[in-house]
Formats: structure tokens, sequence, C-alpha cells
């Protein structure tokens, strides 16, 4: 028997921005599942327009399950998590725990897999992390365009830090798809 996935799909009872006044709660399932989509959108971009080569479904699986560690610790805010090399060092030696804690959880020929899931190379890590920051400016812009002031700062200091990454891929989907999270519903069906 294995609680793997009794424990994994308890992300949806995790909700993030816990320090923020959210107009709409975001939990850890959705945001998951958005950082895919979007993982998936700067893999295309990265192979097709930039000539990379990007192993798309490995990428779009890191992302499913890149917070998946949160479970057993919990959304860590961005400024804590953050606000000095020593909690990040900290908290990464946490989350590396977490992880091998849930790998520990699987049947035994489970494990190899998901043990190169929550280990990719560094471009698909880097592309996740873009799309998991993305996700958060995309939270940012929404709350903010619904008049939600307390995300003002934290759009600013999102897309501040996805310009940080310098990654081409992040700065075209920026570029081509996230003024639309500004229209109302009938301005972004209308072609």
């Amino acid at each position: 028997m294995s609680n793997f996935y009794s424990v994994l799909l308890r992300m949806k009872y995790i909700d993030r921005w816990a320090l923020m006044r959210n107009l709409r709660k975001e939990n850890l399932s959705e945001h998951s599942l958005e950082a895919a989509y979007i993982t998936h959108a700067l893999c295309i971009i990265e192979n097709k327009r930039l000539n990379g080569a990007v192993n798309t479904e490995k990428a779009v699986l890191y992302a499913l399950y890149h917070d998946a560690p949160e479970v057993l610790t919990g959304d860590m805010p961005t400024p804590v998590k953050y606000y000095d090399g020593e909690i990040s060092s900290a908290y990464k030696k946490i989350e590396d725990i977490a992880k091998n804690k849930l790998v520990e959880m699987l049947p035994g020929d489970f494990a190899d897999d998901f043990r190169e899931i929550f280990n990719p190379d560094e471009l698909t890590e880097k592309i996740v992390k873009a799309a998991d920051k993305l996700s958060a400016y995309i939270k940012c812009i929404e709350e903010t365009e619904n008049g939600n002031k307390d995300f003002a700062d934290a759009l600013k200091s999102t897309e501040k830090s996805i310009k940080a990454l310098k990654l081409p891929c992040a700065d075209i989907f920026i570029k081509e798809f996230i003024p639309a999270f500004k229209f109302t519903l009938d301005k972004q069906t209308k072609q």
C-alpha cells in the first residue's frame, strides 16, 4: 500500500499567498496546473522560435510536481523564503528532505521515475521557475486589475524577478500573452 497520491492530492488544501489579502484564493493544485500550462508554452517558444532542445514532456511533468514537497512543508511566502541566503539555503534543504520523503511513500518500482522528475536538468528547472513566477505574475495582475492594491508591490517585484532570469522564452511569453490578462472575457474571446 502506498499513501503517495493520498498525500499529494492534499495540495488542494494548501493556500498560496497566505500573507496577502486575496480577492480569490488560490491553492497549490491549481497553481501547479497553471505552471504546467505555462511551462508547455515556454518550451514551445524555446524549441520552435529559439532553436532550443528542451524535452517538453519532462518539463511539463516537472512543473506538475514542482511544488509537491509543499504538501509536507506548507507554502513558504516568497518574502520569507528569499529574505536572505541562509534562510533560502535552509529551506532548500527542507524541500530536498520533503522530496525524498515523498519518494519513500511510493512503491519501489516508481521511485526512480520520481527521482528523475524531482531532479530536472538546469534549463528545465529554469523554465519551470519562470513558469512558476509567470503564474504568480498573472495572479498579481488579476488581483490588481480587480482593485486589490495589496498585490501592487508583488506585481512589480515578480515582474522584476522574471526579467532577472534572463530567459528569452519568458520575455516572449510576457510580450505575447500577458497583455490579454488585463482584458475582460468579452475582449479575450473576440478575434
